[in-house]
C-alpha cells in the first residue's frame, strides 16, 4: 500500500477540477508543483475536503454534515477510516516542522513516511520508498525553491517528483482540513500513551467546523478548540477490556489540568510556545471504544459546548 502513490492519483484528479475548487497550480524551476489551496487563492469547502483526503492518502473519507451547536444549526466535519494507522499516523499527523530561512510550515501527508524524520516511524518500524511524494503544508506563504529542494532531499526524491498542497489556517480549505483530524488526534494520543495502536481496526470521528478566523493565530485557537472541546471519536478495537478501562480516562482533552478555557487564552499564557502546553491537551473531547471481540463499549470525556461557543464568537 504505497501512500504517496495513492495521494499522487488523488492530486491528478484535483488538477482537473482546479477552477471549480478555486485553487491554483504553479510549477517551480526545479520541477516541483505547488498547489495553492488557500494562501493567495480563495479555496473552497470542497477543496478542504479534498485536502484532508490527500492528507490521509485516500484511506479515509471526509464529509460535511449539518447538525447543531447550542440552539443553532452548525456544520460538522465527519471522518471515517478502516486503515487508521496508515491514514492518520503515517500520513495525516502534522509531525514534520519544516523550517528554512524565512519559512515555516507544518507538514502532513505521505511525504512524512518517505522522509521519516520523526521517532514515530522508527517506533512503528515503517518507512516508504517511492520515486514521488505528496505533502500538505499548513503555512502562511507558498514554499520557494530552497524549501522544496530541502524537502525533496529529506524524502530522497528529485524535486521534480514532489507535489505540495498549501493552505493557511485562516482559509476555507485550511480551516476544514485541520478539523478533519478528530481520529488522528485520538490515534496519536493512544500512541503517546503507549497503547498498541495496531489493535485499532477502524475509526470514525466528527468535530464542529469553526468559523473562518480573521488571521492565522485566531484560526489556530478555533481549530484546536474544535477538537479539544467538540470532537467525538469512536474506535473499533481488539484486546483487553481491563486495559481500555484503565487507559480511557487518560485519552480525552479533559485529562489535562490546562483543560477548560479557549485554546487561544492558554496559548497566550505560555508565550505562544506549543512545547509549553501540556501534551495531554491535544486530544478529542470524547472517545468511545467498541471492543469487537467482547462487544463491550467504553465511553470517556464529553463535548463542551460552552467553551466551543465562546471560542467561535457565538452568543
Amino acid at each position: 500500500m504505497l501512500l504517496n502513490a495513492r495521494a499522487w492519483d488523488l492530486v491528478d484528479d484535483i488538477l482537473d477540477r482546479a477552477g471549480e475548487l478555486r485553487i491554483a497550480r504553479t510549477q517551480l524551476v526545479c520541477g516541483a508543483q505547488i498547489f495553492d489551496f488557500g494562501v493567495q487563492e480563495l479555496g473552497s469547502l470542497q477543496a478542504g475536503i479534498r485536502l484532508a483526503e490527500v492528507c490521509m492518502s485516500g484511506l479515509a473519507k471526509v464529509r460535511l454534515t449539518h447538525q447543531t451547536l447550542g440552539s443553532y444549526g452548525w456544520p460538522k466535519v465527519n471522518v471515517w477510516t478502516d486503515h487508521p494507522i496508515q491514514a492518520c499516523l503515517y500520513s495525516q499527523y502534522a509531525g514534520w516542522a519544516v523550517k528554512q530561512e524565512n519559512y515555516f510550515a507544518m507538514c502532513s501527508g505521505p511525504i512524512r513516511a518517505s522522509a521519516a524524520t520523526e521517532p514515530l516511524f522508527e517506533k512503528l518500524n515503517y518507512r516508504e520508498e517511492f520515486y514521488c511524494c505528496v505533502g500538505v503544508l499548513e503555512a502562511a506563504k507558498l514554499p520557494n525553491e530552497e524549501v522544496v529542494k530541502y524537502m525533496a532531499q529529506k524524502a530522497n526524491i528529485q524535486p521534480r517528483n514532489l507535489l505540495l498542497l498549501v493552505a493557511r489556517t485562516s482559509s476555507l480549505a485550511g480551516n476544514l482540513q485541520i478539523v478533519a483530524r478528530s481520529v488522528e488526534t485520538a490515534m496519536h494520543k493512544l500512541f503517546e500513551l503507549g497503547y498498541d495502536v495496531k489493535q485499532v481496526v477502524s475509526a470514525s470521528g466528527s468535530a464542529h467546523l469553526p468559523p473562518v478566523a480573521k488571521d492565522d493565530l485566531a484560526g489556530i485557537g478555533r481549530t484546536n478548540d474544535a477538537i479539544l472541546y467538540g470532537a467525538s471519536v469512536t474506535m473499533l478495537v481488539k484486546g483487553d477490556d481491563a486495559q481500555l478501562a484503565e487507559l480511557g480516562p487518560k485519552v480525552p482533552a479533559s485529562s489535562s489540568p490546562m483543560y477548560g478555557r479557549p485554546f487561544i487564552e492558554i496559548f497566550k499564557e505560555v508565550g505562544y510556545d506549543f512545547y509549553k502546553i501540556d501534551p495531554l491537551m491535544f486530544s478529542p473531547a470524547q472517545i468511545v471504544f467498541n471492543n469487537i471481540e467482547t462487544g463491550t463499549v467504553h465511553t470517556f470525556g464529553q463535548i463542551n459546548e460552552q467553551v466551543l461557543m465562546k471560542s467561535f464568537g457565538m452568543k
